[in-house]
């Protein structure tokens, strides 16, 4: 059988795969149409539409998928970061709001480059690359003119400029000293001087920092001095205030926007992943309405030019991911955008249910539970862990989730220490040595499920795509009694191979989450799977894009060559067009199909 029809594809599976979504909304300045990036052709690609609706307009077809779009203040451009490959050496090009005229900005496909804005008058795109020293994404801006590219500030890791002044003279710049630690810096572009905003006793995070109307104050989350993140405002005078405006003790704030003229506020506010959208009266804190979002999450908050309307992206469980717009003065909101889904009905899916428990040293944990709609517990059940490793798993639509609900297998995805969106201690339980600790937590997650009688003990598998590979392959390796199957997806496996091959701006900025190479080369060895794979019984699935160079490709072929070594059975599907994740219409439906397979196999018939 050839490798394009190994794995059977069921119609239901092609269905729910096939699913789109839509995202990185930008308003046009006229505020009459968004850009926005969707996989509606099965590749994202740029797209338009207009405010009153209608069917959108294809704006790119570009080799390349497109990560990013946004629409120059002046009108005639848009900005477009794509990825060749899939992989991480993003590119940046712009072309006419009708798809014309493109021209590639960034110079060396080998190169990382991040869209980070424009300044406020079309002059100047600001992005962030690695084109000076591997190792550092540096500031950059280049002149939409003339192609004149001119570095603002060199980073040690990574940096982004998140904002600028009407005059182009200053910039917020965003720099990570580690993950779970940054900083923000007031950089002043004409006297190339940099004045550091956020001195702190670290970890702590500042982001999406926005300068005020006035210029003389910036807005930002941050979780200085406390555990979880708020709204924070931060005098620019001579005497630097800092004042907390909106805060809570029960969720996190995970995103905002502000109106043009800081009249206005929406907030996003985290509660164990599910998301609350506030708006509110920035002058006095004042609530302004509620809002009633249809599914859990929202994200990309995008305010119009005039203030008077914003767009979002709204997801769930059971909805896809489409951009929605909501008219401020009416507390109206209205779906812009509709991503296909031919074949089931929505209030068909499986919902997601927020389940807490306690880890085996007693630290509170949660997780997200789907169920098969017309079976009976205990069920055959996946355990499902996110990347990062710090982030988050959230209620939203996963097209393999519910192609394993329409088998009858249920997920369980945990949110374990060292995810987002708990506060600043949880996200940090699990660096260096403490991540045996998170390894733990996969335990008790399952003896959790099991106790309360959801998941059929022998009827279990696991799988995780980036960190979830890692945490994938280390329990099959330390709890090999749990698990009759696993799927890894573009997982981690050896941690010193890599820091060797990963990019050199991740590596560096990883020391502190995973461990030093250069003098905890023990440790790193300890947490590695690939060093206990000798205790892997179960039969692993393994899915890897060959252009990723975050998780290097080397870490899937050290799983694949040890485990069938052993003759354990174990299969490797190697995307050539993908790189860290999978978002081609084909091959999600490939990836799909093979997991659900893999599931079915091995979890039903045991």
């Amino acid at each position: 059988m050839s490798a394009e029809n190994k794995w059977a594809v069921d119609e239901s599976i092609i269905l729910m795969a096939k699913v789109g979504r839509c995202w990185s909304p930008s308003f046009s300045p006229d505020g009459r149409e968004l850009a926005f990036v969707s996989d509606l052709t099965g590749s994202p690609q740029v797209w338009r539409i207009a405010l009153s609706g209608g069917f959108p307009e294809a704006v790119t077809a570009f080799d390349e998928q497109v990560s990013a779009v946004l629409w120059s203040p002046d009108g005639d451009w848009l900005a477009v970061e794509s990825a060749p490959g899939g992989g991480m050496n993003a590119q940046i090009d712009l072309v006419r709001p009708d798809g014309s005229h493109r021209r590639r900005l960034t110079k060396s496909q080998s190169t990382n480059n991040w869209l980070n804005g424009w300044t406020k008058d079309g002059c100047f795109v600001l992005f962030s690359s690695n084109m000076d020293q591997s190792d550092s994404m540096d500031s950059f801006r280049i002149c939409v003119e003339s192609g004149a590219i001119e570095k603002l500030a060199k980073n040690a890791g990574t940096g982004v400029i998140e904002d600028v002044t009407a005059d182009g003279g200053r910039a917020l710049l965003k720099r990570i000293v580690y993950r779970g630690d940054n900083n923000v810096h007031l950089i002043n572009l004409l006297e190339n001087r940099e004045r550091l905003l956020t001195p702190h006793d670290p970890p702590a995070s500042f982001e999406n920092p926005r300068f005020s109307a006035d210029e003389r104050h910036v807005y930002l989350i941050s979780n200085r001095d406390r555990d979880l993140g708020c709204l924070c405002r931060l005098s620019l005078g001579e005497e630097e205030q800092w004042r907390v405006l909106q805060a809570r003790n029960d969720a996190e704030l995970v995103e905002f926007a502000i109106s043009p003229s800081d009249k206005s506020a929406a907030l996003v506010w985290n509660i164990a992943g599910q998301h609350e959208l506030e708006l509110i009266n920035l002058s006095t804190g004042n609530k302004l309405g509620d809002i009633e979002l249809p599914g859990e999450i929202v994200e990309d908050l995008r305010f119009s030019s005039d203030g008077s309307r914003l767009a979002m992206c709204l997801s769930g469980s059971q909805l896809p991911q489409d951009i929605w717009v909501l008219d401020i003065g009416a507390l109206a909101l209205r779906q812009l955008t509709r991503s296909p889904r031919i074949g089931f009905q929505l209030e068909r899916l499986g919902p997601a249910r927020l389940l807490r428990y306690s880890a085996h040293d007693g630290l509170p944990l949660t997780g997200w539970l789907y169920t098969p709609p017309d079976d009976d517990a205990p069920f055959p059940t996946v355990f499902s862990f996110h990347g990062g490793p710090e982030s988050q798993e959230q209620p939203r639509f996963r097209y393999d989730y519910q192609a394993l609900l329409s088998k009858g297998i249920a997920v369980f995805a945990p949110n374990v220490r060292g995810s987002s969106g708990f506060g600043k201690r949880f996200v940090n339980l699990d660096n260096g040595a403490l991540r045996f600790d998170a390894i733990q937590d996969i335990a008790s997650s399952v003896e959790h499920l099991i106790g309360v009688g959801i998941a059929a003990a022998g009827k279990l598998g696991i799988m995780g795509g980036s960190y979830g590979g890692y945490m994938t392959m280390a329990g099959l390796a330390a709890f090999p009694e749990l698990f009759a199957a696993g799927v890894n997806l573009y997982g981690v496996v050896n941690f010193k191979t890599f820091f060797e091959r990963t990019e050199p701006w991740m590596a560096s900025i990883s020391k502190i989450e995973y461990g030093d190479p250069d003098t905890e080369g023990e440790l790193l060895d300890a947490l590695s799977p690939i060093h206990k794979l000798g205790r892997v019984a179960a039969p692993t699935l393994v899915l890897h894009g060959a252009n990723d160079t975050n998780v290097p490709v080397y870490e899937a072929e050290q799983v694949v060559e040890a485990l069938r070594a052993r003759n354990v059975p174990v299969e490797y599907i190697l995307f050539p067009d993908e790189g860290h994740g999978f978002r081609i219409e084909r091959n999600r439906i490939k990836s799909a199909s093979a997991i659900v397979e893999w599931f079915t196999k091995y979890l039903l018939s045991s």
